[in-house]
């Protein structure tokens, strides 16, 4: 998650980090040292986003394939597809209260 941070943070950096160690990042060709508090704060902002996002993975993971609608569109009509896609997007909504 470190190099995503740093990545995030310059898309040009050029770096290695050993074992996703903080503390072992080693910057390259003259790239500007991003202090430690500016990584750490973007890896945690990172890890808010991917879980802030679980609800499409686990959408993803449970909506028909692109064949199976295009039938169930075929079959069923419009409304008949909506119904389908509707229950996945019911088990998973976007913001849990």
């Amino acid at each position: 998650m470190i190099d995503r941070a740093i990545l995030a943070i310059n898309s040009n950096a050029k770096f290695t980090v050993n074992a996703d160690d903080i503390n072992q990042i080693t910057w390259l060709d003259g790239t500007e040292v991003i202090s430690k508090a500016d990584i750490e704060a973007k890896v945690i902002e990172l890890e808010t986003a991917y879980d802030n996002a679980e609800y499409q993975r686990d959408r993803a993971k449970e909506y028909p394939s692109i064949a199976e609608q295009l039938d169930d569109l075929y079959h069923n009509g419009i409304d008949g597809w909506k119904a389908t896609i509707k229950t996945t997007k019911d088990k998973y909504p976007k913001w849990v209260i």
